[in-house]
């Protein structure tokens, strides 16, 4: 395999990563570190995300920080102060790119739709709601706080206020027909164009273990039918302008999420707060961090000593190489050989099973060239059996 082409060397950027527990309610579907608490003291939670930030500041000061990513749980609940500040801290600790992307999560609820102009007055230039559908019965049946006339006040205000957003939607429920699925994916997309939306996400229900859905037997929809919804997916958005970057991601050129790129292209990032996770560069090596999960313990970590790393190491060569072999193929660019090798050392041909990839292409389920190696969109649809294939040995 060559290790040579027009791919770029390891992107330079470095993202921030900031995550904030806590929900109105928790979706039946969720198995993301979310919360439900009676009460939240928003002073002391800044200060111990300050806390780690400035904790992860001091390691990485000579970075320039390309993008800013608030997650949850729901940030729209965090209070617009605490967003002004961390972002603040970022301009004060680390230089940052002139065009620094900083995205925040929101529910489409009244309520949280009220603070979309205090967000962006905090410095939040991206917004990303989670609408999920366009059909109140799905939404109820998902466990969503908003109705769809909600959503649609929502999108309008962010359309407003924002200079990019973005929306997600889910599809996949039981009994969801291609029919169903495609006139309500139609009447989303004429109202993202109407709006001038330029990136959405488009995620297949799944049933996670120890989720409520999955101790109530809920079923998604299956194989073959999935399949189905998929491919209409697809294909409404190639005809809408918003191909797919991604597997669940899809934008107009030059509006993609240039954190979440960053992450899947297997650039470097802190993750600050419960749970996060981040990939921190070290001399021949990644370092892999994991915060605490739980909440509270987490914040006495942090009040104690500063950050609440609950695990630390460098990622062994394989495990790092496998990890870019994984996220790369998520990306239509998929993984170039020149970058794979100056991200790990090591060239791909190292890693993969060459049989494996000789039935994986002669299958088309994932294509080789000078550039690198990608899935097709056959192969997005069983991309863990093609991992499997791939690196049998």
């Amino acid at each position: 395999m060559p290790v040579s082409g027009n791919n770029p060397g390891p992107d330079e950027g470095f993202g921030v990563y900031i995550h904030w527990p806590f929900c109105a309610s928790k979706c039946p579907y969720c198995d993301f570190n979310s919360h439900v608490w009676d009460s939240i003291d928003h002073r002391r939670w800044r200060t111990a995300l300050l806390s780690e930030l400035n904790h992860f500041a001091l390691e990485t000061s000579a970075r320039t920080v390309t993008s800013v990513f608030f997650g949850g749980g729901t940030p729209s609940l965090m209070a617009p102060e605490t967003a002004a500040a961390l972002i603040d801290a970022v301009g004060n600790r680390w230089d940052t790119a002139g065009d620094l992307e900083i995205t925040l999560e929101a529910n489409p609820s009244t309520a949280e739709a009220g603070w979309f102009r205090a967000f962006r007055d905090a410095g939040v230039n991206r917004l990303s709601i989670g609408v999920q559908s366009f059909r109140d019965e799905n939404l109820s049946f998902l466990g969503r706080g908003h109705s769809v006339a909600e959503a649609r006040d929502a999108l309008a205000l962010a359309a407003d206020v924002f200079p990019r957003f973005s929306f997600d939607l889910i599809h996949g429920l039981a009994g969801q027909s291609p029919e169903d699925w495609g006139r309500e994916l139609d009447e989303a997309l004429e109202y993202a164009k109407s709006l001038g939306a330029g990136h959405l996400s488009l995620y297949q229900l799944t049933i996670e273990p120890g989720t409520p859905f999955h101790r109530d037997g809920v079923e998604a929809a299956g194989g073959d039918e999935g399949a189905r919804l998929y491919a209409i997916t697809q294909e409404k958005l190639i005809e809408a302008g918003l191909p797919a970057y991604e597997i669940s991601n899809h934008a107009r050129p030059g509006s993609e999420c240039r954190h979440n790129l960053q992450i899947w292209r297997g650039g470097a990032y802190a993750g600050v707060g419960p749970g996060a996770h981040g990939r921190l560069p070290a001399p021949r090596r990644t370092e892999a961090l994991y915060q605490i999960h739980d909440p509270g313990r987490w914040l006495a970590a942090v009040e104690s000593k500063g950050h609440g790393t609950a695990k630390r190491r460098a990622l062994p060569r394989r495990a790092r190489a496998e990890e870019l072999l994984m996220t790369g193929l998520r990306l239509i660019e998929g993984v170039g050989w020149a970058r794979f090798q100056s991200l790990t050392g090591r060239g791909i041909e190292d890693l993969i099973d060459g049989d494996g990839l000789k039935r994986m292409t002669g299958g088309g389920f994932v294509e080789a060239d000078d550039r690198g190696l990608r899935a097709t969109a056959s192969g997005w649809l069983c991309l863990n059996e093609v991992l499997r294939h791939l690196l049998a040995s």
